[in-house]
């Protein structure tokens, strides 16, 4: 009998065993998500203060993940410059993926994909205001282990809309992914800041030469 898994109930140790993939703990300095990030306009950094006032209002209320998307992170994209060309944006991509000789199936859908090409350049898992972002970590990775381009890093991002969690896996050999630190706008000051900056960051990289 075949048996099926919803990606939203994988954990860590499930994709240890069946991908044999590794956290990497290493200095954040040395991956793509600190490296040269760019400087913010004054327009730009007023509509990230804009964007942190939202929040603290609708988080009063409870905000469901549509509403997250939609209110949070649809604007940060659009500031990223990853909602034009040469990028294209995906919403409910589905994945499958089998593995007969143990009868399983997983199944999940990817929340936003942006792909240049066949390359896929973030998965975003977006989570109810409330829910922990690391909560979305093993469904992000999942997605990502099934990228196609498997010798290029794929990156990640894991939203709630008060969190942000940047992910990056290379697939080359032994699966292995690095994290960024956790930023939150329930910290001093305004992490959209850097949060855009590493968006804007990760974007010219496949940006063409």
């Amino acid at each position: 009998m075949v048996q099926t898994i919803q990606a939203q109930n994988l954990r860590l140790v499930d994709l240890q065993q069946r991908f044999g993939l590794h956290w990497i703990e290493s200095d954040a300095a040395s991956v793509q998500w600190q490296e040269e990030l760019p400087a913010l306009s004054d327009g730009q950094v007023h509509k990230l203060d804009l964007l942190k006032q939202r929040h603290r209002y609708l988080a009063q209320y409870g905000v469901a993940e549509e509403t997250v998307k939609l209110t949070m992170l649809a604007p940060l994209l659009e500031l990223a410059g990853l909602c034009d060309a040469p990028f294209r944006l995906e919403t409910e991509a589905s994945i499958e993926i089998a593995a007969e000789d143990e009868g399983v199936i997983i199944r999940g859908r990817i929340d936003v994909l942006v792909v240049s090409g066949r390359l896929w350049i973030l998965v975003i898992e977006s989570k109810k205001m409330g829910f922990n972002v690391t909560e979305g970590l093993p469904q992000a990775l999942f997605y990502m282990l099934v990228n196609p381009s498997l010798k290029e890093p794929t990156f990640g991002m894991i939203t709630n809309g008060e969190s942000y969690l940047f992910v990056r896996l290379t697939q080359d050999g032994t699966p292995e992914y690095n994290l960024s630190r956790p930023y939150s706008l329930l910290n001093p000051g305004n992490d959209l800041y850097e949060v855009l900056s590493i968006l804007m960051r990760l974007s010219s990289l496949f940006l063409p030469q």
